[in-house]
């Protein structure tokens, strides 16, 4: 009896697996027209109407569902495949059914002005081709850049061109090792130096900026003061300045009057001799008749 019921027990679990896991070959009357690239099966075969009474309505269509999509994946199936990433995929092939669209097509834009320029004069578009590694223009822009830094430190670059002159001097040498320690980004700060090595002569110096973060007094006060200046509708007078300079200016009008009026008393003093004196005419003065002028003969 023991026995009995385990096999028993078994056919019944076997037939409930196959009622689970149904056999992947469907039988049909028509075969199904297949369009794989739209992933789209149709069936033609006539639904009988007895078979739809007997069943639920939902046990019916699911059936008939679940056996027009094991023909399509029978199909799927048939198709090349390929394994991307762990994972076999079917190649569709191209859809033959002509879907229709959710939105009239859109309609075409029309040309601007400058296409139909363009047209008219029978210019084409062309594309740029893509760009190639150059390591000459690559070394010959680096050559720039030394020299760029060279000419803003004021250092004259040894050799002419790209290639060195064969014999070059100390300084020339010195000036050359100066140039390429300064040429990176901090300036040749971090760059180790010989022994021996003397510092570069004629250095420039770099620029110092105020912190970002910190004490913001200072910053504050310059900006207070610079939006006085600017509110200000006079500048702002310097009142010993001003007076120094109009001091000195009064002491040159001075001094320059003080010229002119010795240059006119020295032009208009006659340089006479014998009787003439400094100040008096030829024969004149008081002496000689009381300095009364003669009058002409004839008239009183």
């Amino acid at each position: 009896m023991a026995a009995c019921s385990v096999e028993e027990l078994l056919a019944k679990a076997e037939q409930e697996e196959a009622e689970k896991l149904k056999t992947i070959s469907v039988q049909k009357e028509l075969d199904l027209d297949f369009d794989v690239g739209n992933l789209l099966a149709c069936d033609k075969n006539r639904i009988e109407s007895r078979d739809f009474k007997e069943q639920k309505k939902e046990d019916f269509l699911r059936a008939l569902a679940r056996d027009n999509t094991q023909l399509l994946i029978n199909e799927i199936w048939k198709l090349p495949t390929e394994r991307v990433e762990e994972a076999i995929v079917a190649k569709l092939p191209e859809p033959a059914t002509r879907l229709p669209r959710e939105k009239p097509p859109p309609k075409p834009k029309p040309p601007t002005k400058w296409e139909q320029f363009a047209k008219l004069k029978g210019i084409q578009k062309k594309k740029k081709t893509n760009m190639v590694w150059d390591e000459t223009r690559v070394a010959k822009n680096e050559f720039n850049r030394l020299k760029n830094i060279a000419r803003a430190q004021k250092i004259k670059t040894p050799g002419v061109g790209l290639l060195p002159r064969t014999k070059q001097s100390k300084d020339e040498l010195s000036r050359a090792v100066s140039v390429a320690k300064t040429s990176t980004a901090s300036a040749g700060r971090f760059q180790d130096r010989l022994p021996k090595e003397k510092p570069p002569k004629n250095a420039g110096k770099r620029r110092k900026f105020e912190p970002l973060i910190g004490d913001f007094s200072s910053e504050k006060q310059k900006q207070l003061e610079l939006l006085k200046v600017m509110d200000s509708k006079r500048p702002k007078l310097d009142i010993t300045k001003a007076v120094n300079k109009q001091m000195r200016e009064e002491d040159r009008e001075e001094a320059a009057s003080k010229r002119k009026g010795r240059k006119g008393g020295a032009a208009g003093r006659p340089k006479g001799k014998g009787g003439k004196g400094k100040g008096g005419r030829a024969g004149g003065g008081k002496a000689g008749g009381g300095g009364k002028r003669r009058g002409k003969p004839g008239k009183r």
